[in-house]
């Protein structure tokens, strides 16, 4: 119910017609709710079908910030207002459908009035939008600008993607294989892309992308790579779960060495489950060569997808060989992006499964305990836990703040918690971003106060925010996201909170 208010003063007729787009029913007065909620999941955790909840985790110890000092504050006004449209789009599917539809076209048109990378204005009116919302740059020093603008608003790194990838196109003309993606059709599309280009170009090309990235990146930075980008060879040899050829490995070597001479830690990402078994060998591959070199450090993930079934009990064999074979094991943990092309049956029924499974596998891993969902794969003895790195990449605030309190109590207890980020995509869940970047603030201001004070500082454990970003010309960038936008369409259309968020900032600062 509106609280009763006095009347409202705005600074602009710009502020008005903008806030009157925010709700229509400003004319009236309205309650202004400025704190971000901790919590906005409707998670339901009597279900008795999904995985048993998580152990119990305390109220939370971070301390939600305050009305006159959201953290969404941290935002420039036209990002704010950027992201809010952006995120408005997206909510609705009414108006996300044709606006993909139209994007669909330009970014695969092949008249050059039509093409972002030829025709200045419209080269001009993307970059300025949706590319500026999700994208770091054209070159790599654009890529430093934008790096540079996001650590100074207090992320501790970034992880970059290269947007250019080798894409598989269907005897339909469609991109990536939809609904239908199945390994036969795999088989059937390695002939025709064969027919595109050679694998010898595929590979150079993801190569040599994919170590200039690597070169864009700093010390403490990541670097995200799709192993299926190489081309037509790659995708049949995962298929099949056979090794990389002689001419992949020399190419992955050559990334890796490249990384860990810069200190770069390199995110394998996850795909469609045709292809998901291969991915999992050649990461632990890597892995074993490359997760020993210093103790409790890695410099290769896997990422494991929390909608599957399976994940858990992969997940355990995995620990199992990086405790037997002395490495240690990356975890890149995220929900789930291929709801549109794996098979259904493979994941939980509902998101509340999902959700459970996700923040129970992150509970695990960040205690070094087995649970009732990630449990020790065949003998393995309870006790026995490799060295683990995690990135927990989430939009979801309620998990991200259950993370922050696990660790802030084993800081309070004394325990070493494990190397640990948490990972966004640039122009999205900035609510749950800035969140962790206002709590780090917090306490390392409350700490650096009792120092002052003369008391003994307190241990604590700071949030590591990173944000994921994609970096190439915006004729690559604009495929990059609609591949990426319909592999998440479920994702990309679930963004209320969000967007709830930036309306509420917006409003706060349109107001006297």
């Amino acid at each position: 119910m509106p609280l009763a208010m006095p009347p409202i003063r705005l600074k602009s007729r710009a502020g008005v017609l903008i806030l009157r787009s925010l709700n229509p029913t400003i004319r009236q007065h309205a309650s202004i709710q400025c704190r971000i909620r901790g919590v906005h999941s409707t998670t339901n955790l009597q279900s008795t079908t999904a995985p048993s909840p998580p152990s119990d985790v305390s109220e939370p110890m971070v301390r939600p910030t305050s009305a006159s000092s959201t953290s969404l504050s941290l935002l420039p006004f036209p990002v704010l207002l950027r992201s809010y449209l952006i995120t408005a789009l997206s909510s609705h599917p009414v108006l996300l459908n044709p606006a993909m539809r139209i994007l669909a076209i330009i970014a695969h048109s092949s008249s050059p009035l039509f093409s972002p990378d030829k025709n200045p204005l419209l080269h001009f009116l993307l970059k300025k939008t949706f590319y500026a919302q999700f994208c770091a740059g054209e070159t790599c020093s654009e890529v430093a600008k934008t790096m540079k603008g996001l650590k100074s608003m207090g992320y501790r790194g970034v992880i970059l993607g290269y947007a250019r990838e080798v894409v598989r196109v269907d005897k339909k003309g469609d991109v990536g294989g939809g609904e239908k993606e199945v390994v036969e059709e795999a088989k059937e599309l390695v002939e025709e892309e064969s027919s595109q280009s050679s694998s010898a170009e595929d590979l150079a090309a993801w190569r040599s992308g994919t170590e200039e990235t690597v070169r864009c990146a700093t010390k403490g930075d990541m670097v995200a790579l799709k192993f299926t980008g190489a081309g037509a060879e790659s995708l049949t040899l995962l298929e099949a779960d056979q090794p990389p050829s002689a001419a992949l490995d020399q190419a992955i070597t050559s990334i890796c060495d490249l990384a860990a001479a810069r200190g770069v830690k390199l995110l394998f990402d996850a795909e469609q489950q045709a292809v998901q078994v291969g991915i999992d060998t050649w990461t632990l591959k890597y892995m074993r060569r490359y997760n020993c070199l210093e103790t409790g450090r890695a410099l290769v993930y896997g990422t494991y997808q929390a909608y599957l079934r399976s994940t858990p009990t992969t997940l355990a064999n995995h620990l199992k060989i990086a405790d037997a074979e002395g490495f240690t094991l990356g975890v890149k943990l995220v929900r789930g992006a291929y709801l549109g092309s794996d098979p259904r049956w493979l994941m939980w029924a509902e998101k509340e499964e999902t959700d459970k499974a996700y923040n129970a596998i992150a509970e695990a891993l960040m205690r070094k305990s087995w649970n009732d969902v990630l449990k020790p794969a065949g003998d393995g003895s309870k006790d026995q836990w490799p060295d683990v790195n995690l990135v927990l990449a989430s939009h979801n605030m309620e998990s991200v703040q259950r993370a922050m309190n696990i660790r802030e109590q084993q800081v309070l207890r004394g325990e070493k918690p494990i190397d640990m980020v948490y990972g966004q995509l640039m122009g999205m869940a900035d609510n749950v971003s800035c969140t962790l970047i206002q709590a780090g603030k917090q306490l390392s201001k409350e700490a650096a106060q009792k120092g002052v004070d003369g008391r003994v500082a307190p241990m604590v454990e700071m949030p590591r925010p990173y944000k994921y970003i994609v970096w190439g010309t915006v004729g690559e960038c604009l495929k990059y996201l609609l591949r990426r936008a319909e592999e998440n369409r479920d994702a990309v259309t679930r963004t209320a909170d969000s967007r709830r968020a930036l309306q509420r900032e917006l409003r706060r600062r349109l107001l006297w």
